[in-house]
């Protein structure tokens, strides 16, 4: 397979020494990562440095790097390499966007309260060593905490309101998370260590909530747009598609009048069972039937929803029938081991995964396993909010979630990946796979499910999978308009609720995320229509040797490189 041929020695040195330098500037990402030692330092001891000196040396690091991929001779490069030079190149352009124009250093408190969970909880979950030797490292990592927030106070000159917001929500998960969760977990010849560091680290977090509450709340004159300038830039070396971010926008518009028509018609059939009184709405036209209809569908089907204490386990038993069809119909090649743990999202991290998501296992440490996280609804929700969660993801959004986010989406995916040979590929495609290929293909995936008649070929469920085709493809004209084009609140929430049927608390999770990030909520439309268009012109080239399984392992097999190169790799 064309993925398996070896670059020269010399591009695979400096693509793995890239890896491994990056990775080093950020010890949490290494540890996540399973990158434990490098040029004799115990990375798995250490935090990120933030400090000015620090970020000035990652900066020359990027700029001469650049220079030295700048001197090869990339036009005689086979196809393989050039994919990866392009994932090198973008990802110092990137970094540099970052360091020299974006400043998330100076207005993104997340950035410094996430960096800290994941330094803290990756060491109590992934097991790379014995426990209590990452409960050792978790100490080391503790007394370097009030150092590390002095300087994240030092760093931060102003902050957008909702950027403070989640960084205080996510904080006391952090404070959580030390003082009751692995404090929990400690073996008992380790509780003083523990004890002594986990002091002070808690009372540098507790001053540091009060910082975030009272002094940075007041400098809240940052804008969370990027806007035009920057946006572009960002879209472009994000998506490596081509695609520029105001062509992705027509595209989407144009999509979602097509997907809710294609939501009309098998909307009426099932509302004709559900409603036979209701006459098809033949008193209303366009739009406004359009919306009574399906929406009075989406409803009745949102009936059927699990409860805040069964919501984890049908996620579980979703799960297990998810991998039972993919291999009753063989759709690809499932992985061989059973490495994929289904826990509640981290506290510190349901800011941005407020539904759930899919950490990968360590790109160097496969053998550790991987999470599909599912945010619990908390308990002291008001009822009406619990409802509007259950509602959305009910009996068939939980399904698809189970899908996209595992079986046979990003689990099955990353799997593949971590065969890719030789090791320098594979740990640059993995570090720093293409978005649109990642979140491309698990939204491609679960089309094919319903496609390939996953619970017996459900028209409920193919309404839902519509459902969330139209959320995906909404999802890229909220980030280009929000960040780039001034959309209001308002005009947001109005989209997604009447124009794409999310319900409320979706629809305000969404317009928070979208706040805290930026080109990354196009990857899925973006990404799942080349998927589907790479499947259809290999199709065309295979003629009758074609095969569905055949063309997802082969497809799979090259790992999260630009798609532009994906139709290629596979000729």
């Amino acid at each position: 397979m064309s993925c398996h041929r070896n670059p020269p020695a010399d591009f695979s040195s400096l693509s793995e020494e890239f890896v491994y330098t990056t990775l080093s500037f950020s010890p949490s990402g290494a540890t996540a990562a399973g990158l434990h030692q490098y040029k004799g330092q115990n990375l798995d001891d250490m935090l990120d440095d933030f400090s000015p000196a620090s970020l000035d040396h990652q900066r020359m690091f990027y700029q001469d790097f650049r220079q030295r991929l700048a001197a090869l001779k990339s036009d005689s490069m086979p196809v393989e390499d050039r994919a990866d030079l392009q994932i090198l190149e973008d990802q110092i352009s990137l970094a540099l966007l970052d360091l020299d124009e974006i400043h998330s250093t100076l207005h993104s408190p997340t950035l410094y309260v996430e960096t800290l969970g994941n330094a803290l909880f990756n060491p109590e979950v992934l097991e790379y060593a014995p426990k209590p030797d990452r409960i050792r490292n978790i100490i080391a990592r503790l007394q370097k905490v009030p150092l590390y927030l002095d300087q994240a106070s030092a760093n931060l000159v102003s902050s957008p309101d909702i950027w403070t917001k989640v960084a205080i929500e996510e904080g006391e998960g952090n404070i959580d998370l030390v003082d009751k969760t692995i404090r929990a977990e400690v073996p008992a010849d380790l509780k003083d260590a523990f004890d002594r560091a986990a002091k002070p680290a808690l009372a540098a977090m507790q001053k540091f909530q009060m910082y975030l509450k009272t002094s940075l709340s007041a400098r809240n004159n940052a804008d969370w747009r990027l806007g035009r300038d920057l946006y572009l830039k960002k879209f472009r070396y994000t998506m490596e598609t081509g695609v520029e971010a105001e062509t992705a926008l027509a595209n989407a518009e144009a999509e979602i009048t097509k997907v809710r028509m294609q939501m009309l018609d098998l909307a009426l059939p099932l509302h004709r069972t559900m409603f036979p009184g209701h006459k098809d709405h033949a008193e209303l036209t366009g739009d406004e039937r359009l919306n009574k209809i399906v929406g009075e569908v989406l409803d009745k089907i949102a009936e059927r929803h699990a409860t805040p204490q069964t919501y984890m386990d049908d996620a579980r038993k979703d799960l297990a029938e998810t991998r039972a069809f993919v291999q009753e119909k063989h759709l690809l090649t499932l992985p061989s081991g059973a490495n994929l743990q289904v826990i509640a999202t981290p506290e510190f991290m349901r800011g941005i995964y407020s539904v759930g998501g899919f950490a990968a296992a360590p790109a160097l440490e496969p053998q550790l396993g991987a999470f599909y996280w599912v945010t619990p609804i908390p308990s002291d929700w008001p009822k009406q909010r619990i409802e509007s969660k259950l509602r959305e993801y009910n009996y068939y959004g939980l399904q698809l979630l189970t899908i996209h986010e595992a079986m046979p989406g990003h689990y099955v995916q990353f799997e593949f990946a971590n065969n890719v040979q030789p090791k320098s590929r594979r740990i640059l495609r993995s570090v720093f796979g293409n978005g649109p290929y990642v979140e491309g293909y698990a939204h491609y995936a679960t089309k094919m499910m319903v496609d390939e008649g996953y619970l017996n070929h459900s028209p409920e469920l193919a309404l839902s999978f519509y459902k969330l085709d139209l959320r995906a493809t909404a999802n890229t004209v909220l980030d280009v308009r929000l960040q780039m084009l001034n959309m209001t609140d308002q005009e947001a929430i109005s989209l997604m609720e009447k124009q794409t049927f999310q319900e409320t608390e979706e629809a305000n999770g969404k317009l928070q995320r979208a706040k805290l990030s930026s080109a990354q909520l196009p990857t899925y439309f973006v990404g799942s229509r080349a998927w589907l268009q790479i499947r259809d012109a290999y199709k065309q080239a295979k003629g009758s040797a074609y095969s569905l399984a055949d063309f997802n392992d082969k497809a799979l097999a090259q790992g999260a490189v630009p798609l532009t190169v994906l139709g290629q790799l596979l000729q």
